[in-house]
């Protein structure tokens, strides 16, 4: 296995589907045959024989929520590697931590306070900068205004890629880029979306994510190459000659680097 979190897919049952398979990958979209095949492929490669073929209920079941477990185990495996890699900065990194509580964004809890008791005013200005991201990796002790952590990184962690998702990153990240007082952090999504031309809708390059990481790159790559059409391999070429689209194990280094 090449990925860093096999433990976050399996086969789970299905009453209908494109493929009429009574098994399906828990990363697919049940309603696409090339989702399903794509994902199969990349289950394949994880050492996850595909029950279709072999009979039996497979093992283990894969998580109820893996979108959770997927933001537990980004968050897991950069409060390791970080420290590890790079001792030299006292890293931070937290699941759904406000925006607020770091040192570019401290401002807007002032906001926040003068709009508090007024209905009207907190109507007009709204609250959508008040943003809680996924993930969030912060770093102590730099040059900062305040005394508070600089927010060094936020990353969106989704399941699989929907219309809906893509729209609630790009709104969340273009507040962040528009009310920041300071750096940028590194804008991230992280993803185990099987569909290139679902992956291209968040990794080509618009300004509200600087790249999008893929747990199962490599199998993705040859599961493209084996049961993609025309337009999901140029969708895929697209985005990884880019850079749009990269190897989730190359995070930290990005990160260290940033």
């Amino acid at each position: 296995m090449t990925s860093l979190m096999p433990d976050l897919f399996g086969w789970k049952p299905s009453k209908s589907n494109k493929m009429k398979w009574d098994w399906v990958p828990n990363s697919a979209d049940v309603d696409n045959a090339t989702s399903l095949l794509m994902a199969a492929a990349v289950l394949e490669q994880l050492g996850y024989k595909n029950p279709n073929l072999t009979g039996g209920e497979p093992e283990p079941a894969p998580p109820v929520n893996p979108g959770v477990a997927l933001e537990q185990l980004v968050r897991t495996h950069l409060e390791a590697q970080l420290p590890m890699l790079a001792p030299d900065r006292h890293w931070t990194v937290d699941r759904g931590r406000s925006i607020v509580d770091y040192s570019q964004y401290r401002h807007l809890a002032g906001v926040d306070a003068a709009i508090a008791g007024d209905p009207n005013l907190r109507i007009t200005i709204g609250t959508d900068y008040l943003i809680k991201p996924d993930v969030l990796v912060g770093i102590i002790g730099t040059s900062t205004p305040t005394a508070d952590p600089w927010l060094h990184a936020a990353l969106a962690c989704k399941w699989t890629i929907r219309s809906d998702r893509v729209q609630n990153i790009r709104h969340e990240n273009r507040n962040m880029i528009r009310h920041r007082r300071g750096r940028l952090p590194h804008l991230v999504a992280v993803t185990a979306e099987p569909l290139p031309s679902r992956l291209a809708s968040i990794a080509r390059g618009t300004g509200e994510v600087d790249v999008t990481y893929h747990i199962t790159f490599e199998e993705l790559s040859a599961a493209v190459a084996a049961h993609g059409s025309q337009r999901q391999k140029d969708a895929w070429n697209e985005v990884t000659g880019q850079g749009r689209l990269r190897d989730f194990r190359d995070l930290t280094k990005s990160l260290i680097e940033w």
